[in-house]
């Protein structure tokens, strides 16, 4: 069973109550392969919120259904308020992925599993850095890292995310596209998949028409698609979008690499829906995380978030192949 390092996120939001409702749902031999790392004040707090019947001890002492917790210290904790952007709480959600990052490439757990950050947080801390994304590359020391979307029925990678649909179309060159099908065929595999079937959809309707609706598809995505299949790679494509969805879904394929945000996100959310979860590929390390914000709004009100996605977060982090 993996070892999964399970991050507070950011304490003014759901993280901690999310993370507490699926302990409580678990087993104590599925407590035994989860560490929690985050600050004990609100991971207690979290836990007498929802009426969880399972205690808190030190990496290491855990026993009969207590879950393990590495203490990572908010600044000011006390001081922290529910449901608001602070800069502390943006603080306390960074050093939690960064004290997992680190146990990770030590080997002391196998796969990080994160709730929710806030980015204005984050930025308020002083991180000139988009989220979960920019800190997984300050801390691993990879120059890219790729967003994954994975759900039962269908699972979507990205050539480009955060960028504009102009920038998007700049960032589909055969390099990008190539080194993405690279990734999707490597992140295919840590689930136990040993030769996976990685679509390729095209960036313009019908993949260009013949250079009517653009030539992109014929210039950048299919050189990608052949030196893939010349490496070894099963790559097919490219496939017009409003096709390798549907295709994927029926079994076709294992992957879909989409070419930018909501190419991706759009399909992978709505198949998906609560099951859909955030994996990061392309690093050194196996991260699954929760698909959702810190949900403010309904953030320490009575335990009223939902743990459906981040169960889902931890059984894909359960069933992933630790990297060799």
């Amino acid at each position: 069973m993996n070892k999964i390092g399970l991050t507070m996120g950011d304490p003014a939001g759901i993280g901690p109550e999310v993370i507490c409702k699926s302990l409580d749902d678990m087993t104590a031999e599925e407590r035994a392969g989860v560490i929690v790392i985050g600050d004990r004040l609100f991971m207690e707090r979290a836990r007498d919120l929802i009426g969880a019947d399972f205690q808190f001890v030190s990496d290491g002492e855990a026993s009969g259904g207590d879950v393990a917790l590495v203490q990572v210290d908010a600044p000011n904790a006390e001081s922290i308020r529910p449901g608001e952007i602070q800069a502390d709480a943006g603080e306390a959600g960074c050093r939690c992925v960064k004290k997992a990052v680190d146990m990770a490439l030590a080997k002391e757990i196998d796969v990080v599993c994160t709730a929710s950050l806030h980015k204005t947080a984050v930025r308020e801390a002083g991180y000139n850095l988009s989220g979960h994304a920019g800190l997984l590359k300050l801390y691993t020391g990879v120059k890219k890292n790729f967003a994954v979307l994975a759900g039962p029925k269908l699972t979507v990678i990205h050539v480009s995310t955060h960028v504009s649909l102009a920038d998007a179309v700049k960032c589909c060159t055969t390099e990008a596209v190539l080194e993405t099908i690279r990734v999707a065929n490597e992140h295919v595999k840590t689930t136990g998949v040993a030769e996976p079937r990685v679509a390729v959809a095209g960036l313009n309707p019908h993949c260009g028409e013949n250079g009517h609706y653009g030539s992109e598809d014929d210039d950048y995505v299919a050189p990608a698609v052949a030196a893939a299949n010349a490496e070894g790679i099963k790559a097919f494509g490219p496939i017009p979008g409003d096709l390798v969805f549907e295709q994927a879904i029926e079994g076709r394929f294992d992957i879909v690499v989409a070419q930018y945000h909501d190419q991706g996100h759009i399909p992978a959310k709505l198949i998906g829906g609560h099951d859909c979860v955030n994996v990061t590929a392309g690093l050194p390390i196996l991260r699954t995380s929760v698909d959702h914000g810190t949900a403010f709004d309904i953030a320490w009100k009575g335990g009223v978030a939902s743990p459906a996605n981040m169960k889902a977060a931890i059984a894909m982090a359960r069933r992933m192949k630790p990297l060799s």
